[in-house]
């Protein structure tokens, strides 16, 4: 087992990796920041990613150059309502061969690779969209009765238009609790806008680099894993995520009154992985209660559901979980 300052030197020389792979797609994914780093949390915890964003935010460009800088083997699929399964998993075709034999082959399909961009996901049918269950849950597909092993790493980031809900399917409970994070993307400001508009509109664009291997993201998910995590930050994530969970003693009344269900214990995993992340992104070597905080809104809040009453109040659960962390941390500071 390695010694405390082999983890130290170790951490340190990651750190010192992801901040020129920020860099490198900060060069490309202008001004989004928060958004590149929950991108990079998905990937350093070996999780997947939900991008929600309107149309023409540089979600496409952003997986793009996140596969380029990562180093990792990237597929596309655009999800559309006649999407079938067999699309992206891959399907057996019967082969002749030179000598006039038969033979079943298999052709994979796009699934087939370490990061796979699963465009406007909401729009193919639920039959379409329980094909990735297995694959992001257990890295494998099962086709023909044979079950096969996925690419390592391997990642889905799915997009979603939040407005556009005509001619749609919902992601079902079950599937959005496989995304590790959902990510918000919203319109850039003013200044970051003329950026974009200098950078894509000239007589040449930045290029992507590579940055890390597949076996250095690899060797970094594993070396998360073993970040410290202390007594305080631990208990503070099972208290947030028991919360949020209506018949939980520690669930207020403002949650009893606004959450229809609360978050399972894979919220509390997703936290324990991604608060090491974001202390790993910001150059320290062990996660804060403030990363709990930072973490708190894009863990949980695909994992829960308003009340039918609190959807026609207009609530919102972003905010709820805001309001909710505030509270603890304050709570606490004053104990």
């Amino acid at each position: 087992m390695a010694s405390a300052e082999d983890l130290v030197a170790e951490i340190e020389a990651l750190e010192d990796k992801l901040a020129q792979a920020k860099t490198a797609i900060t060069r490309r994914f202008i001004g989004q920041e928060r958004v590149v780093e929950l991108t990079l949390t998905s990937l350093l915890c070996g999780g997947h990613g939900l991008l929600i964003g309107l149309p023409g935010l540089g979600k496409t460009r952003l997986v793009e150059t996140v596969s380029t800088v990562m180093g990792l083997d990237g597929s596309r699929v655009q999800f559309t309502p006649d999407l079938m399964p067999a699309d992206i998993l891959g399907s057996e075709v019967l082969e002749t061969g030179a000598d006039g034999s038969r033979a079943f082959k298999f052709i994979q399909g796009p699934i087939f690779c370490q990061l796979l961009m699963a465009d406007e996901i909401n729009r193919a049918s639920p039959r379409t969209q329980s094909a990735l269950l297995q694959a992001m849950q257990e890295k494998v597909v099962t086709v023909a009765g044979e079950t096969r092993k996925l690419d390592a790493p391997f990642h889905v980031l799915a997009t979603q238009n939040p407005i556009e809900q005509e001619g749609t399917y919902p992601l079902p409970e079950a599937q959005l609790d496989r995304f590790l994070v959902q990510i918000d993307v919203q319109y850039p400001d003013r200044k970051t806008e003329k950026e974009i508009l200098l950078a894509t509109t000239g007589a040449e664009e930045a290029e992507a680099y590579e940055v890390f291997t597949a076996a250095e993201l690899i060797a970094a998910q594993k070396l998360l894993r073993r970040m410290p995590v202390g007594d305080a930050v631990v208990e503070m994530i099972l208290d947030l995520v028991r919360a949020f969970r209506p018949d939980d003693p520690l669930a207020g009344d403002r949650v009893k009154d606004t959450v229809a269900w609360g978050p399972g214990p894979r919220a509390a995993q997703a936290l324990m992985l991604t608060v090491r992340a974001r202390a790993l992104l910001e150059g320290r070597l062990a996660p804060a209660p403030e990363d709990v905080i930072n973490m708190a809104r894009p863990v949980l809040t695909h994992r829960m559901a308003l009340t039918f009453s609190a959807r026609a109040r207009g609530e919102d659960l972003g905010s709820l979980i805001d309001e909710v962390a505030q509270r603890m941390v304050a709570t606490e500071a004053a104990a």
